[in-house]
């Protein structure tokens, strides 16, 4: 059964609107970036309500406890099967000030060396048209529903 996740889909309005996306954190996607982005999201269990995931895995992500009203943008699938219930919410935040879990593995591989690395190494604000080109393309849709629910092309 695919798995699934919730997550939020930041935005602001600067003299264009503005999506906050994250760029995996770990040695595989060091030097990946078209295409690698994403909203901040987690997986969640069949009995958690999804905006309540999404909230939790905003703070593990960013290290920002977000109080205010989500809305929502539907469901999307992502290329693997992974089902994204994803939020959208309008706020602006410092990217400098990212507070990530951490996650362990063996890097380098057989190496027997345990390395501990960031969930989320970057956050970064993007217009829509740079939003496109970098965030996983399953995740695109969620962008054009975001620029129809705020009014914007």
């Amino acid at each position: 059964m695919p798995s699934k996740s919730a997550g939020i889909l930041a935005y602001r309005k600067q003299e264009r609107l503005e999506v906050l996306l994250v760029h995996p954190g770990g040695p595989f996607w060091r030097t990946k970036d078209l295409g690698a982005w994403s909203i901040p999201k987690g997986e969640y269990a069949d009995e958690e309500d999804a905006e309540i995931a999404a909230r939790r895995e905003l703070a593990e992500e960013l290290g920002l406890e977000l109080t205010v009203p989500l809305m929502a943008l539907d469901q999307i699938k992502q290329r693997g099967g992974k089902r994204v219930t994803a939020f959208a919410a309008e706020f602006d935040f410092d990217t400098s000030s990212i507070r990530s879990n951490t996650f362990e593995m063996e890097w380098p591989p057989r190496s027997g060396k345990r390395q501990v690395f960031p969930e989320v190494d970057r956050a970064e604000w993007f217009t829509l048209e740079v939003a496109r080109e970098r965030i996983n393309a399953g995740q695109r849709p969620l962008l054009d529903r975001l620029a129809q629910l705020v009014g914007v092309e």
